[in-house]
């Protein structure tokens, strides 16, 4: 029985220096919170200036267009605007807005990067969109790929009007 007693508590231990190095290796796998900060900004930077270049191209194919470069509170990227003036549903001149605005959220407690995107037509929500990843597991490639798609579907949306 004492044999067996033994065996219990060495095993018992090669468990916990188990887990113990389990701990640690995770812990050395971890980034600070300055290193993430720093890693959000990458991103930002990059993906803020994609925003940009992609949305900026609104005007030259739909003229009337406004551009503005967001930055501050609300995130980092750029929107393209317009009002337009035409006869609304009952035949009366009527007010229309259209506007596409793309962010890259600011750093925040939940250390993800976000994509928040909004596109009204005509004083119609058409979409309502984010997308999001932890900073450590960024697929920047991804999050091009969803900027330009939305701009484009945008652009789609916006020549199909009446």
């Amino acid at each position: 029985m004492s044999n067996f007693e033994d065996r219990l508590s060495k095993a018992i231990e090669r468990g916990k220096k188990r887990s113990s190095e389990k701990q640690q290796e995770l812990e050395a796998k971890a980034l600070s919170e300055d290193e993430l900060r720093q890693l959000h900004t990458r991103y930002r930077l990059q993906l803020s200036e994609h925003i940009e270049k992609c949305v900026n191209q609104l005007p030259n194919h739909f003229p009337g267009f406004q551009l503005e470069t967001i930055y501050g509170e609300k995130g980092w990227g750029a929107a393209a605007s317009r009002d337009d003036v035409g006869a609304g549903p009952d035949r009366r001149r009527s007010n229309f807005f259209s506007r596409l605005e793309m962010t890259i959220r600011p750093f925040s407690s939940y250390h993800v990067v976000e994509l928040a995107a909004k596109g009204t037509i005509r004083n119609k929500e058409v979409f309502n969109r984010n997308h999001f990843e932890l900073v450590q597991e960024v697929d920047a490639d991804m999050f091009l790929n969803f900027i330009d798609v939305w701009v484009l579907e945008y652009a789609e949306l916006f020549a199909a009007q009446p």
